[in-house]
């Protein structure tokens, strides 16, 4: 990367964690934070933040540009459901946006990083900077999922695996086979409560990649608070892509699950798995 680097900065822990890897590689900060998303501490973490807010595309690239940034990242997402009547996109926004046919999340950020990078600045991978971040392969927890659960998990794969397939989401809720819920604009938390409430206890969470996941954005991302939703609706597994997916906070992810009775499990690739069928994983 070059010394100059520009964070995009969305919701979540990943902006800040990002910027302090690239200070200790040496690197100057330059940033964009998201008015009523954005963590606070991303001002003491970068040499320069503009705030902005949440559509003003034309503002976010003059500020990388005026800072002398080359390559920049997207960090942390965004509350989707803010773009129905709280978002004024402005002119840049609205050209990019009218070219499209679809707006699902890939569609949308794909098109942004063409805008960037014909306009001097290069979207580059976020995760380059943390690879610790990345879940591992195998049961994570105490406790590994039953039978019943591994057969949910399997089934939540293909769903979910068809669903970002079509740009929508990337989390399904199982539970004995029933899919209970598929995540849309109202993000991860939401998806698990739905799904979990309706399946009243013991549903399974899959979340995953979507084909031909860009891994600049968009990776699927669970922390304390998945846990805490799930504890809520009595959830009792996790499953996740190993490699592609980003936990937050490790150790006390696997305390608070653990204390919760909940399996994670980091699943090979969903292309390694389908590809091995309803072989049993222990």
């Amino acid at each position: 990367m070059s010394a100059t680097l520009g964070i995009i900065a969305g919701n979540g822990p990943l902006p800040v964690l990002v910027a302090r890897a690239a200070k200790a590689r040496g690197m100057r900060i330059v940033a964009t934070a998201m008015n009523g998303e954005t963590d606070p501490a991303i001002d003491r973490e970068a040499d320069a933040v503009r705030w902005v807010p949440v559509g003003k595309l034309g503002k976010i690239l003059e500020t990388l540009q005026r800072g002398g940034v080359r390559q920049a990242l997207f960090a942390g997402g965004l509350d989707k459901k803010r773009f129905f009547g709280r978002v004024e996109p402005d002119v840049a926004a609205l050209t990019l946006l009218n070219r499209l046919r679809m707006r699902g999340d890939d569609s949308v950020l794909s098109a942004v990083a063409d805008y960037f990078a014909e306009n001097g600045v290069t979207i580059v991978d976020s995760t380059s900077l943390l690879p610790e971040l990345f879940i591992t392969k195998g049961v994570l927890t105490r406790r590994s999922p039953d039978a019943d659960e591994w057969r949910d998990i399997e089934h939540g794969l293909l769903v979910a695996r068809a669903l970002g397939a079509l740009d929508v989401g990337q989390c399904v809720v199982v539970r004995r086979g029933v899919v209970t819920a598929v995540e849309a604009i109202d993000g991860t938390d939401a998806t698990i409560r739905r799904g979990g409430d309706l399946a009243e206890g013991g549903a399974v969470v899959v979340k995953v990649t979507k084909p031909k996941q860009d891994l600049r954005f968009d990776l699927p991302a669970v922390g304390l608070g998945t846990l805490r939703v799930m504890r809520e609706v009595r959830a009792r597994a996790l499953a996740v892509e190993a490699g592609r997916t980003l936990i937050f906070d490790r150790d006390e992810f696997i305390r608070v699950a653990n204390r919760g009775g909940i399996a994670v499990v980091g699943m090979p690739p969903v292309d390694e798995t389908v590809a091995k069928g309803s072989e049993k994983r222990r």
